[in-house]
């Protein structure tokens, strides 16, 4: 057995146990503390990061076929579901959240309904779609004009939309957004902004926003994580070979940044005194990194890959029965510790657990 084949096996091991806590608590697990699952810190079962855990459900229900993970992930399914109706909390992010619970259960079942729900999830984004060329981040009034490089992620779920449908419209929303990322968010070194306002009456760009990273021009790490793997997507759903080369031009940059340990900076500008740490970030990029180099056949990204989770192997693991989750030192955002600074968060968990699905050849890949 590889390292990374008993590493997957002591994470299913780990949440057979914490899924029953999460099901007992009647909640969708947003981070873990002192044995707990805690819920999301904003907007109830509405905040971005719902879909991570059933998401997690799913991958181990794709490798095991066990009916325990199947029905903890439909559990949060419905949960997620319920919100279509609240409505005022969802935003572009959707592809987050309905892609690995219910797009997943299609994947992986057929579920009719489950097809159903991730096409209305899919109709909600493309609504999003401001026709001067850029996706609606967020909902305030003030924030009209907000685009933001996570949504990346998030156009997966209308490029399946469309094959699913035969529809081209939401392809087309997709390449809009992906063609104006890719414009107005890249930087000349291969690094990402994180939020461009842009004006919503006529597209044109206003400024840039610092976001969760450090300060106006810096490089918040999961931005670029975001970046990496979004173009690595728009590749592999179009075949449009610019997106390729974004996504090279950024994983080139994270990768030079990878830390010696293989741990991840909250952001690559940070003062070097400052020490905050993200490594939902480093296992983001490792299953972009993963993916380019079957793209583009690149050994690099691999051994980079493998570089990062290996750190988090070594280093930020915590297998023991103190902790529901497992990836430590896990950080929302540089500044603003509301949503958690150095602990347990469950999406990356999520994104620890594909990394090593894709290392050990049993990922469903559920962003496709």
């Amino acid at each position: 057995m590889t390292r990374y084949e008993e590493a997957f096996e002591k994470a299913k091991a780990k949440f057979r146990v914490s899924a029953v806590k999460a099901a007992e608590a009647g909640i969708i697990p947003y981070k873990s503390e002192n044995g707990e699952w805690i819920s999301s810190p904003y907007d109830g079962n509405g905040w971005w990061t719902g879909g991570f855990w059933p998401g997690l459900m799913w991958q181990f229900y794709a490798e095991s076929k066990e009916e325990s993970f199947l029905a903890e992930a439909r559990r949060t399914e419905r949960l997620l579901t319920d919100e279509f109706r609240v409505f005022k909390n969802l935003n572009h992010d959707v592809g987050f959240m309905y892609l690995l619970s219910c797009g997943a259960d299609d994947k992986l079942t057929g579920d009719p309904q489950a097809r159903t729900d991730t096409l209305h999830a899919a109709s909600l984004l493309m609504g999003r779609l401001n026709p001067a060329g850029f996706i609606r981040a967020w909902n305030h009034p003030s924030q009209a004009g907000f685009a933001i490089i996570d949504c990346m992620m998030n156009l997966s779920l209308l490029f399946r939309a469309s094959r699913d449908t035969g529809d081209p419209r939401f392809r087309n929303a997709a390449v809009i957004h992906a063609d104006t990322t890719l414009r107005e968010f890249l930087r000349p070194d291969g690094s990402v902004s994180h939020i461009i306002e842009f004006d919503p009456a006529d597209g044109k760009r206003v400024r840039e926003h610092a976001g969760q990273g450090y300060t106006l021009g810096s490089s918040w790490s999961r931005g670029q994580a975001w970046g990496l793997y979004g173009f690595t997507l728009a590749f592999m759903n179009t075949g449009d070979e610019r997106y390729l080369k974004a996504a090279q031009r950024i994983a080139a940059y994270f990768v030079s940044h990878i830390r010696p340990d293989g741990l991840t900076d909250s952001d690559f500008c940070q003062p070097p005194e400052e020490e905050r740490v993200d490594n939902m970030a480093g296992a983001i990029a490792a299953c972009g990194l993963l993916e380019l180099a079957k793209a583009d056949g690149g050994h690099r990204w691999k051994e980079a890959a493998e570089k990062l989770i290996n750190g988090l192997l070594d280093h930020c693991a915590d297998w023991t029965e103190n902790r529901c989750g497992i990836l430590t030192r896990c950080t929302a955002s540089y500044h603003d510790d509301g949503a958690g600074r150095h602990t347990n968060i469950t999406y990356g968990d999520y994104f620890l657990t594909e990394a090593l699905a894709k290392l050990n050849g049993t990922d469903p890949m559920l962003w496709l």
